[in-house]
């Protein structure tokens, strides 16, 4: 059997192009590990999706995947993607158990993996107190001392969840100034737990069997500082989980899909990249699941080209 579209990714992005491709009653596959990604795991409190003044990710994701599961002609398969080839206009996706699909168009949603540090003890501490899921690790580091690596909102949005666990917060901002909302850093600033530093360039995280302590250079004394903790949170970004296309598409510097800024399609005919995997600038889960609504209908327009 040919799909008529096949999703790759279960976030914001691919669940609501898998809504819209149901109304337009296509033949869909939408593939994914899990439900939710970085929006399940990292979004401790989403304040900005329309019509929730305050909502958890996990608790948001499950509302998208409900509307899903109504769409009759989507099928859900559990499954992880390994790589996307096309031939004669049919696409096949290979799983890393290596079954062979195929579809007459793609849309690659597979979101971004956490951005390391890589800092000295980074990798050899993963899980023995270095983290990048505070929603996930938190309560291990229930009355610990903790850093967060990062002054962006995920640094800051992190940080404040902390709280309800952590005795001492300290968060560690590359530049003069965090880079969080206004909103975000008021809200740091009224608690009694939170520490900022900035100008601060971790080199280095020690410790015996756990974390025990993070050394970092202040940017304008060249001085090295170490800071007691026992556990280490990275929020410093994301990378696009996009190796699966190499050879049908461009990418950016970042590894980030090329794609059209209205229909989100690659240069390959038939093939989309929504939500982190491309190279829009805004990355947000409302703009995520825009794009998985466009690439949808941009996908169910191409087919109709291609059948006519």
């Amino acid at each position: 059997m040919i799909y008529d579209l096949i999703i790759i990714g279960g976030g914001p992005a691919g669940i609501t192009a898998g809504i819209y491709a149901g109304r337009q009653k296509m033949k869909t596959l939408l593939m994914t590990k899990e439900f939710g990604g970085q929006m399940a795991k990292k979004a401790t409190e989403i304040c900005n999706y329309p019509g929730f003044e305050k909502i958890s990710g996990a608790e948001l994701i499950e509302k998208f995947v409900g509307h899903l599961e109504k769409q009759e002609s989507v099928e859900i398969k559990f499954a992880e993607a390994g790589r996307v080839e096309k031939e004669g206009g049919v696409f096949t996706v290979t799983t890393t158990e290596n079954e062979k699909i195929q579809s007459n168009s793609v849309i690659i949603a597979t979101g971004a993996d956490p951005r390391p540090l890589e800092a000295i003890g980074e990798k050899e501490f993963i899980g023995k107190g270095v983290g990048y899921c505070v929603t996930c690790d938190g309560p291990i580091f229930k009355n610990k001392t903790i850093a967060i690596v990062g002054g962006g909102n995920a640094g800051f949005e992190a940080a404040l969840f902390m709280t309800n666990y952590a005795s001492k917060i300290y968060i560690l901002e590359f530049g003069t100034e965090p880079k969080a909302d206004q909103e975000n850093k008021n809200e740091a600033k009224k608690s009694d737990k939170i520490e900022i530093i900035t100008n601060a360039s971790v080199k280095e995280i020690k410790g015996d069997k756990f974390v025990g302590s993070l050394i970092y250079q202040d940017n304008i004394s060249k001085e090295n500082k170490e800071l007691e903790v026992q556990g280490v949170f990275i929020e410093i970004g994301s990378q696009p989980a996009t190796a699966l296309v190499k050879g049908l598409v461009d990418f950016t510097k970042r590894d980030e899909i090329m794609v059209e800024s209205e229909t989100f399609q690659t240069k390959t005919p038939g093939l989309f990249a929504v939500g982190d995997d491309n190279s829009g600038p805004y990355k947000q889960i409302i703009t995520a699941a825009g794009e998985g609504c466009k690439a949808s209908l941009a996908a169910y327009d191409y087919l109709r080209k291609v059948k006519n």
